[in-house]
C-alpha cells in the first residue's frame, strides 16, 4: 500500500474527530414551534419564540424538524474573509485558518442550494490549491515550525508532515553517499 492510500483514511479520521468538536459546539436557536422533548441526557422544553443555545447535532436534527432556526454564525463571511486572505497571501506565505476550518467548510456547503455549492466548490478548488502549492514547497523544504502550525488546518498540518517525510527520504535515497 502506497503512502497515498494510507493517508487518505488518516485525513477522515482527523475531520472525523474535528467533527465531533464541531457538532458539540453551542449554537443559538429560535423556536418556530413549541418542544417538549427529551433524549438520552438531553430534555427540551421550550415554546415558540424562544431562544436557547443548544450543541450544533440537537440544532441541526430540530432544524430538520422545522422546529428552530439556527442563528446563524456566518459562515459565507468566514469562508470568503479566509479565502481573501489567502489570495492576497505572498506567494511563499500562509495565511491562517482555525484547525477546523475544513469542518466547518464542508458543513456549509452541505447546506447550500446546489447551484451556490457550484459556485463556491469553484473558488474553494482555487483556495485548496493555493494552499496545497505553499504547503508542498513548504514541507519539502523545512520540518514543520510552531508558527507555521498555528497558521494550517487540521488535514494540512497532516499533509506538510507527509510531504516532509517522504521528502526527507527522497533526499536520503537519491544521495545515500553524501546524505
Amino acid at each position: 500500500m502506497s503512502d497515498g492510500a494510507r493517508s487518505e483514511p488518516r485525513i477522515e479520521a482527523i475531520q472525523n474527530i474535528y467533527q465531533v468538536g464541531y457538532l458539540t459546539e453551542e449554537v443559538r436557536v429560535s423556536y418556530k414551534k413549541d418542544v417538549k422533548m427529551a433524549v438520552g441526557g438531553v430534555s427540551i422544553e421550550a415554546k415558540e419564540g424562544d431562544m436557547a443555545s443548544l450543541p450544533r447535532w440537537v440544532a441541526k436534527i430540530l432544524a430538520e424538524q422545522d422546529a428552530v432556526e439556527i442563528q446563524s454564525s456566518d459562515l459565507a463571511s468566514y469562508v470568503s474573509r479566509a479565502m481573501n486572505r489567502e489570495r492576497i497571501a505572498k506567494p511563499h506565505d500562509l495565511s491562517g485558518i482555525d484547525v477546523d476550518f475544513y469542518v466547518r467548510v464542508n458543513d456549509y456547503l452541505d447546506g447550500l442550494k446546489e447551484r451556490e455549492r457550484e459556485n463556491l466548490l469553484v473558488s474553494l478548488n482555487t483556495f485548496v490549491a493555493s494552499r496545497l502549492e505553499k504547503i508542498v514547497k513548504l514541507a519539502a523544504a523545512s520540518p514543520l515550525s510552531p508558527e507555521l502550525e498555528s497558521r494550517l488546518a487540521a488535514e494540512e498540518k497532516e499533509l506538510y508532515l507527509l510531504i516532509n517525510d517522504a521528502s526527507s527520504k527522497f533526499k536520503k535515497g537519491v544521495l545515500k553517499k553524501f546524505g
